[in-house]
């Protein structure tokens, strides 16, 4: 796991848990959004072959995920919203570099550390829940997010090494922890 350097407050959780329904609804958000995330890695580097394999099933996980949310979206009446921007990963994109080497490697080490974050904050939220199926499917989903920290750290290594990776991931957490020091508290994902 990553060592995020700015931990997510009990504010936070108390805030999730008294608005859940607009917590679904940017979670069905996020999991969509990170199926695309590793199928823009397969459109764009069909090339690196080491990537396709993984990606592949990192965007199919991430879509059954988004699945999950939506039946209980579904089941509580909810409807689904259009994509906005987010207030957290929009800064995180701006640190990205152009250069097609660079744009891989910062892209992987930031995929990372946003699922480091979101292992943290499903990992918050299913000790919060009561006893259940929902509380059993933020635990699983709190292992899977743990598991996709350890594919994008991997992939990053693989194809760039580890000094040059490491370097990078330390840049981003700080980056990362200051961004999340600063936003106002929402029932989101980050």
């Amino acid at each position: 796991m990553l060592p995020l350097v700015t931990p997510t407050s009990t504010a936070w959780v108390e805030l999730v848990l008294a608005n859940f329904d607009e917590f679904l609804l940017d979670h069905a958000a996020c999991e969509r959004k990170a199926s695309a995330t590793g199928m823009s890695f397969v459109v764009r580097y069909p090339d690196r072959r080491l990537l396709l394999e993984p990606m592949i099933a990192f965007a199919r996980e991430e879509l059954e995920h988004f699945h999950q949310v939506y039946r209980l979206i579904e089941a509580r009446g909810l409807t689904l919203r259009a994509d906005t921007k987010d207030p957290y990963v929009e800064p995180l994109i701006r640190w990205v570099r152009g250069g097609r080497d660079e744009r891989l490697l910062d892209r992987l080490v930031m995929g990372g550390v946003v699922e480091a974050r979101g292992c943290e904050r499903f990992g918050l939220v299913a000790e919060a829940l009561p006893a259940g199926e929902l509380k059993d499917f933020y635990a699983e989903l709190t292992r899977c997010e743990a598991r996709h920290v350890g594919l994008f750290h991997r992939l990053a290594r693989q194809c760039f090494g580890p000094e040059q990776v490491e370097a990078r991931v330390a840049e981003l957490l700080v980056l990362e922890g200051e961004l999340v020091a600063g936003l106002p508290l929402r029932p989101a994902l980050h």
